[in-house]
């Protein structure tokens, strides 16, 4: 099939053929068909040389390609990638490859992005919504995004994740749930996270207030805007403190969750790389483990938005 751009099908072509035939100058051929005479010429002597089947669509691929990725290279890429499930950065940085390179390879070999599998097993689960639309503030502090993650609490001995889905369950008087609130900054995504027993309003405010602390021993000493989303807790518990450091409150519009998309995000990478990624036998585990991935994050880990570069590099 032509490409869109085309202005010859291979109908065309053939017209062009059949004009010849019937006398015509390939400059006037050129001028009815609104292409070049040497595309006229291309075309007939395609067909002098090879009939018909001259007049076919061909591949442009090159016949060579000296600076293509080896097979064993790609080999690696997508055995790290179906190992490990890493991300492109970090396949990059083990691999030596480049990364719009990994990205190419795992493409190519029809790999899911990580957003689409299941963190435990891999398996694919789900498409992302993607948009084109992006936004990052010019400098830390400008603008910070909060939020609160609600996840399950691990009985003592493990959950299903380690024992499976026969086990039984007490819906009723279960272990109850656990409460990530979470702030990151737009432009550096500097990030701080908290386990709380709830998301009243004035843990949310006490939160709030450490994380500026946070923020503000990290190199971010002062936060213009905060955007959450429009619960109750964030809507009128928070004035006080925000009114106390001149920090002017933010709320996208209901529904719209995108909007706040950058917090959203981490709090999908929380949940994929600290609170799934391996098995917990207790709830005490886990929590233990969150504060020493956060500093991974904020100081190790590659981030995609900021070129393969922690957030501490924007610092």
């Amino acid at each position: 099939m032509s490409h869109a751009n085309a202005r010859l099908t291979v109908r065309g072509r053939m017209l062009i053929v059949e004009r010849r035939r019937d006398g015509w100058k390939q400059a006037h051929i050129a001028a009815a068909m609104g292409v070049s005479r040497k595309c006229v010429r291309y075309w007939l002597h395609r067909f002098a040389t090879e009939g018909e089947s001259g007049l076919a669509d061909r591949s442009s691929r090159p016949h060579r390609c000296p600076t293509k990725t080896a097979p064993e290279v790609e080999a690696k890429v997508v055995a790290l990638r179906q190992a490990e499930r890493r991300g492109r950065d970090q396949i990059a940085a083990e691999t030596g490859v480049p990364a719009r390179t990994v990205s190419r390879v795992l493409a190519r070999h029809a790999i899911p992005h990580l957003a689409a599998l299941d963190p435990m097993t891999g398996h694919v689960l789900r498409s992302s919504k993607q948009t084109a639309v992006r936004y990052e503030r010019d400098r830390p502090g400008e603008l910070v995004h909060m939020d609160v993650k609600k996840l399950g609490r691990i009985p003592d001995g493990g959950g299903w994740r380690a024992h499976g889905r026969a086990i039984p369950r007490d819906r009723v008087n279960g272990p109850g749930y656990d409460y990530v609130h979470s702030l990151i900054d737009d432009h550096s995504r500097l990030a701080y996270s908290e386990i709380l027993p709830d998301e009243k309003g004035a843990t949310c405010a006490q939160f709030l207030a450490r994380a500026l602390d946070y923020f503000a021993d990290h190199g971010i000493p002062r936060i213009e805007r905060l955007m959450t989303d429009n619960a109750w807790a964030y809507r009128w518990s928070l004035r006080e403190i925000c009114a106390q450091h001149g920090i002017q409150q933010k709320f996208i519009k209901p529904h719209c969750p995108w909007q706040n998309g950058k917090v959203e995000r981490l709090n999908r990478t929380l949940a994929t790389e600290w609170a799934y990624r391996q098995v917990f036998t207790s709830n005490a585990e886990r929590a233990a483990a969150l504060t020493p991935w956060i500093e991974y994050y904020n100081t190790q880990r590659r981030h995609q938005a900021l070129g393969g570069l922690p957030p501490t590099s924007r610092l």
